[in-house]
C-alpha cells in the first residue's frame, strides 16, 4: 500500500502548516514573521478541536468534526491562500482558482462521444467536472478523521507501506507526513524513528530521502509538488517500479 501526499494524520500534520509556511527550500517564505506567529499560536486550539472530532461519535462529533475543519483551516490554510501562491506547489502561483491547474485538456477527452461510450458514460449523465465541491462538501466531516491507526494492522501482517510526499506541497506537506510516520504506534516504531536518512538516487543523482525499518517507509521526493507523478514524471516510475519489486 502507498499514499502520496495524504492527509494521513491531522492530529499532527496541522502542527507543520506554519513552518512549510516560512521554508524556503526551492521557494520564498509565503508568510510574514508576524503571520507565522498568529499561526503558531492558533496550532493548540486547532490540534484541540481535532482531537475532539476524533473522541466521539454520532452527531456530536459530526459537528466537532466540523468546527475542526472551520477552526483549523481558516487559521492554518487561510493565511496561506490569501498570497495567491498555489497551495500544491509553493514555487508557483495558483494559476486558475480554485484548483489552480488548467483540466479544460481533460475535460475536452473526456468529453468525447467515442470516450463516453468506452466509459459506459449515460448519455444524461451531464458533463466531466474536475472538482464537484457538492460532493466535496458532503465529505467535509471526514477531513479531521485519523486514517493512520488503520495502518499498523497492515504492517503487522506484513504488508509494505510506502508514504511518500512531494517537498514542494504545502496542502499535505512533507514535513508534516514524515512527522506522523515518526509519531504511529506499530511495534517497529522505535526501530523506524533511529533508522539512518538515505540519498533516494534516480539515475545516479539524488532524488530524495528514504527512511525505512522492516515493511515501512517514507520518501521525501525532491522539487515535487502534490501531485508528485505530474512534476517529477521519471522519478516517480522509478519510485513505483522499486516499491512494487521491494526494492523499497
Amino acid at each position: 500500500m502507498s499514499v502520496g501526499n495524504g492527509l494521513t494524520d491531522p492530529e499532527v500534520q496541522y502542527s507543520y502548516y506554519p513552518a512549510m509556511a516560512v521554508s524556503t527550500n526551492q521557494h520564498k517564505p509565503a508568510v510574514s514573521n508576524a503571520t507565522y506567529a498568529q499561526m503558531e499560536k492558533a496550532v493548540p486550539s486547532c490540534i484541540k478541536a481535532i482531537k475532539s472530532c476524533n473522541g466521539g461519535s454520532g452527531p456530536i462529533a459530526k459537528l466537532a468534526c466540523t468546527l475542526a475543519y472551520e477552526t483549523c483551516n481558516s487559521a492554518l490554510v487561510g493565511p496561506y491562500q490569501t498570497t495567491g501562491m498555489n497551495p500544491y506547489d509553493m514555487r508557483i502561483k495558483c494559476a486558475k482558482p480554485p484548483l489552480c491547474y488548467d483540466f479544460s485538456g481533460v475535460g475536452k477527452f473526456l468529453e468525447r462521444p467515442e470516450v463516453r461510450s468506452a466509459l459506459n458514460i449515460r448519455p444524461n449523465a451531464g458533463t466531466w467536472q474536475s472538482c464537484n465541491f457538492k460532493v466535496n462538501h458532503m465529505f467535509m466531516g471526514d477531513w479531521m478523521k485519523d486514517y493512520q491507526t488503520q495502518i499498523p494492522d497492515l504492517l503487522a501482517h506484513g504488508i509494505r507501506v510506502l508514504i511518500y510526499a512531494g517537498d514542494q506541497d504545502f496542502i499535505c506537506n512533507w514535513l508534516g507526513n514524515h512527522a506522523w510516520t515518526k509519531a504511529m504506534a506499530w511495534p517497529g516504531k522505535d526501530a523506524y524513528n533511529k533508522a539512518p536518512l538515505k540519498p533516494w538516487l534516480v539515475d545516479g543523482q539524488q532524488a530524495g530521502e528514504l527512511w525505512s525499518a522492516s515493511n515501512f517507509s517514507f520518501l521525501r521526493v525532491f522539487a515535487a509538488g502534490h501531485m508528485v507523478p505530474l512534476d517529477q514524471p521519471n522519478a516517480s516510475l522509478v519510485m513505483l517500479d522499486s516499491f512494487l519489486s521491494g526494492r523499497i
